[in-house]
């Protein structure tokens, strides 16, 4: 395939996107589009046509679709009781999809791989802020270490698959993710669109409290999703090195100060109440993201309660026109 190593045109190029039409995936695109990729150059594989697990379908999917770049954005996930619920399927779906994708990759002669991991890979209690050289520190949080490991294996793949068959594949580490489009499913969602759903529909019958897990002090930082999808167009764009990358805004807040946040700008007034039975994840997430600022120019632009209300704004219209299981 053509092109020098690293660089990526978006006027020529031929893209697929796994996951694309999902919730990063569909921002992706949609600026895909914006910087000039045409439809007739972007591939977005449906599951029905193409089971990324199953490698004949990766083998057909680069055959039709005929890439220059793949941006790898499918995963199976969820929030803390999805992946304590699903350890062996998320572990093998993640791992299994990321295999067939590199290794075709490297036999068509793709241009470049972009593999987006999860900041799950991380160590229980590695330092704040995350840096990239504590990823080996540890084992990840026990609620959602397979899913983090088989997202992690791909990462030594990409380095592996570059040293010895000079695949330019990157890896990039998100943090947790927010923003319209988000999944408000109580069973599978995570945090933020959670909390939306029960705060507003606290509000809405009246109720006097909700009960949300553990205890509050567990802190995380969240990425807007505009802004996630900026981030990993300009890696795709402009980045070309083994070493993985954060991508976040490098705010941390506390879950209880989160809740309290999103139930003020939800209207709800009632009581919120605390299910300590139920488990924390890891202690604390904050990214050091230097490395995205300085290797290729990102930094998060959203103002972390205006993307909240946004989120919100969304998912207000959206269960109105239609129900939201």
């Amino acid at each position: 395939m053509s092109g020098q190593a690293g660089s990526v045109d978006f006027v020529t190029h031929r893209f697929v996107v796994t996951g694309g039409a999902g919730f990063l995936g569909s921002f992706v695109c949609e600026q895909l589009l914006a910087r000039g990729v045409t439809a007739d150059r972007l591939c977005v594989p449906r599951r029905s046509d193409y089971d990324l697990t199953r490698e004949k379908d990766v083998a057909r999917l680069y055959l039709d679709a005929r890439p220059d770049v793949v941006i790898h954005l499918a995963a199976q996930v969820g929030g803390i009781g999805a992946n304590r619920a699903n350890p062996g399927r998320f572990f093998y779906a993640n791992l299994a999809m990321g295999l067939h994708l590199i290794e075709h990759a490297r036999r068509v002669g793709l241009h470049k791989f972009v593999q987006v991991g999860t900041i799950c890979a991380y160590p229980k209690l590695t330092p704040v802020p995350f840096r990239e050289e504590d990823l080996w520190a540890g084992y990840p949080e026990e609620t959602n270490a397979p899913y983090g490991i088989a997202k992690k294996a791909l990462l030594v793949m990409c380095q592996a698959y570059r040293e010895q068959y000079g695949l330019d594949a990157i890896y990039l580490l998100p943090v947790n993710l927010y923003g319209p489009r988000d999944n408000f499913d109580l069973a599978t969602s995570h945090v933020i669109p959670a909390l939306i759903r029960k705060c507003v529909e606290a509000r809405e019958a009246g109720r006097e409290s909700i009960i949300c897990w553990g205890d509050g002090s567990p802190t995380r930082e969240f990425l807007y999703v505009e802004d996630a999808a900026a981030g990993i167009l300009s890696a795709t764009e402009r980045y070309a090195e083994p070493e993985p990358v954060n991508l976040g805004s490098g705010r941390e807040i506390a879950i209880r100060d989160l809740v309290a946040l999103i139930a003020r700008l939800t209207g709800f007034s009632g009581r919120i109440l605390w299910d300590t039975a139920q488990p924390n994840g890891q202690p604390r997430r904050c990214l050091d993201v230097a490395k995205a600022r300085d290797r290729f120019g990102f930094t998060a632009r959203t103002d972390f309660e205006t993307g909240l209300r946004r989120t919100i704004a969304w998912y207000e219209r959206k269960r109105c026109q239609e129900p939201i299981i």
